[in-house]
């Protein structure tokens, strides 16, 4: 099972992009700095994204658009829960023989 920690301080993650950018490679301030090549690389690449010039050939995200997607994904995962609610609870009033909406006769 992988070892789990928590994340890594924001402070901490910029000088290590400063000091990627400084010519330091991620396996070396891997070494020094008790973390993975991978994750100083991701980083890196985040703030690539960040500023607007990918560093690989593949498009990705940037932080305020990752947070944008968080935010929707939950608000989609909210409204399909409220959506499943509502039509439980029509098929338990039409089970009754209830009705669930009048419309008005007069036009």
């Amino acid at each position: 099972m992988p070892k789990t920690r928590p994340p890594y301080p924001a402070a901490f993650r910029q000088q290590m992009i400063e000091l990627v950018a400084a010519g330091n490679t991620p396996a070396q301030l891997a070494r020094q700095f008790d973390c993975t090549a991978q994750t100083i690389s991701n980083w890196v690449g985040h703030a690539a994204v960040d500023r607007g010039k990918p560093s690989t050939s593949k498009e990705g995200l940037t932080n305020a658009e990752r947070e944008e997607l968080h935010r929707l994904r939950r608000q989609v995962r909210q409204l399909q829960t409220e959506r499943d609610i509502l039509a439980k609870a029509t098929a338990w009033l039409a089970a009754r023989g209830e009705k669930t909406f009048t419309p008005s006769s007069s036009s």
